[in-house]
């Protein structure tokens, strides 16, 4: 880069000013004669410390072109990885990214609670409008409401199989509905107040309740007695949640704790404590996030034998903790929410945290390296529940991370069978010829037990075993005898 005579002339003066001001006066007359300067207080008090302005801008210019640098190349990379042209992103990395694919809307009070079915494209919200609603998250339609509560419904939970739904409401009591008639088939009541969270346990034979009545009871399903009650809380119990093998439930509470009951016993395993204020939300760390868990943490916790459980905890005192509960301690602490922590999850990859608060955003975090990795702005008001769909089936003959049209025109099939194949195929067998066809059907989230069909397929389209639909009766009357099926497949009803 070359000078102008200008610029040459204002850096020789403001290097003479510099050793001048700092007493390098025999640099000073030598640099002052070779640069051939004039001696002039006016001008020179011009140039005074104007170098060292010059050089802090450059450092603070240049850390600012480094970290537009590194913006840049986290936007390349995820345009590479996650644009339609750019190759196929590993479910396990997907990160939420603006803008939202729907704003679902609908509920005429705050929403308090979010959930995904467990095997359709479904997903379900509850509200201070004392109603629960049944919303398609494929297309964003709003299916239906369920209606029974007659105060702020205030937490939901599915079983494994997503047949049952269960709800809790500021009424005092728990419902159970049938959510393929969409009917309340059982209500339970048992606490003195506020039913703030319930949460059905991994073998959906019980579920649990916590209250505001300072206790957390557990249900038998089929009858809807009370068959255990668990005390130890001296506030508001907020949240109650299982373990992934029913054998522990953590609760979290107004008195600032957060405790883990052993289920058999009652016992309270541990009482954690770090915590200042108000204990809002908890979860389970899934164990495909233990490998990435004990690298953030240290070797510790590698030589302590078997690894976990870990559980997370959000609270009003801003922070997210994690902790291991064999030992009680809280393995690390993340801060950057800017008001009450509301929700807090794993990802199901096990790579990252997702949380929500009421400071209006939704954070990833990369716990590994403890840092928020993205903030998304994601209402205009408090953000009080997230939830992830996190496939429960596995699906080995066929993988997607985009929705995928698979086609296929073949035989009319009566009382035969259709399933998935390798090679985005629908296979039949064992089927007799029919002149009445199936033009076509229309399947979401059909994956796993209980095969789902949503109108505008044929009303008689029968549900069949896993991976299988039974097609029995005329849809339509074409001069050839062909069936074609139209499935709309989705990258969180697949794993490989």
């Amino acid at each position: 880069m070359v000078l102008s005579q200008r610029q040459r002339d204002e850096l020789n003066r403001a290097i003479a000013d510099y050793l001048r001001s700092n007493g390098y006066e025999e640099a000073y007359s030598v640099f002052k004669k070779e640069a051939e300067l004039d001696v002039n207080e006016e001008l020179d008090k011009k140039y005074a410390g104007l170098l060292e302005k010059k050089w802090t801008s450059v450092i603070r210019l240049q850390k600012k072109v480094m970290e537009l640098e590194s913006k840049l190349n986290e936007a390349k990379e995820e345009f590479t990885s996650g644009g339609p042209l750019g190759q196929k992103r590993d479910p396990k990395e997907w990160i939420p990214r603006p803008p939202e694919k729907y704003a679902l809307s609908g509920h005429r009070s705050p929403v308090t609670r979010v959930i995904f079915h467990p095997v359709f494209s479904v997903m379900v919200s509850a509200s201070e409008d004392a109603t629960i609603k049944v919303w398609d998250y494929e297309t964003g339609d709003f299916e239906r409401t369920l209606k029974g509560h007659t105060d702020s419904v205030q937490d939901i939970s599915f079983d494994h199989s997503g047949k049952l739904l269960a709800s809790c409401s500021a009424d005092m009591t728990i419902k159970l509905w049938d959510f393929q008639g969409f009917e309340c088939i059982r209500t339970m009541h048992g606490h003195d107040h506020n039913v703030s969270s319930v949460a059905i346990m991994p073998n959906g034979d019980h579920l649990v309740s916590a209250s505001r009545d300072k206790t957390i009871k557990m249900w038998e399903v089929q009858t809807g007695y009370c068959v255990k009650t668990f005390t130890g809380h001296r506030e508001w119990v907020r949240m109650v949640r299982p373990n992934q093998d029913g054998t522990l439930i953590a609760s979290c509470s107004n008195d600032q704790t957060v405790r883990v009951w052993v289920v058999a016993t009652k016992e309270c395993k541990a009482e954690l404590r770090e915590h200042e204020h108000v204990v809002e939300c908890i979860s389970w760390a899934p164990e495909s996030s233990y490998s990435t868990i004990l690298e953030a943490t240290g070797s510790e916790t590698k030589k302590s034998g078997k690894p976990g459980p870990f559980l997370l905890s959000g609270s009003r005192d801003k922070t997210i903790k994690m902790w291991d509960i064999s030992t009680g301690m809280c393995l690390m602490t993340l801060v950057g929410h800017d008001n009450w922590v509301r929700g807090v999850l794993f990802h199901s990859g096990g790579k990252f945290i997702l949380s929500c608060a009421d400071d209006k955003t939704l954070r990833v975090w990369d716990y590994k390296n403890k840092r928020c990795m993205k903030t998304l702005n994601a209402h205009e008001h408090f953000v009080t529940s997230l939830g992830m769909y996190v496939p429960r089936v596995r699906l080995p003959c066929h993988t997607a991370t985009r929705p995928s049209l698979l086609r296929v025109a073949g035989p009319a099939l009566q009382g035969g069978r259709t399933s998935l194949q390798p090679g985005n195929q629908l296979a039949h067998w064992g089927a007799r010829w029919n002149p009445h066809v199936v033009r076509w059907a229309k399947l979401r989230g059909a994956v796993g037990p209980g095969w789902f069909a949503w109108p505008p397929a044929p009303p008689n389209l029968q549900k069949e075993l896993p991976m299988e639909v039974s097609l029995r009766a005329a849809y339509a009357s074409v001069p050839t005898a062909m069936l074609v099926l139209r499935v709309q497949c989705h990258s969180a009803c697949f794993s490989s």
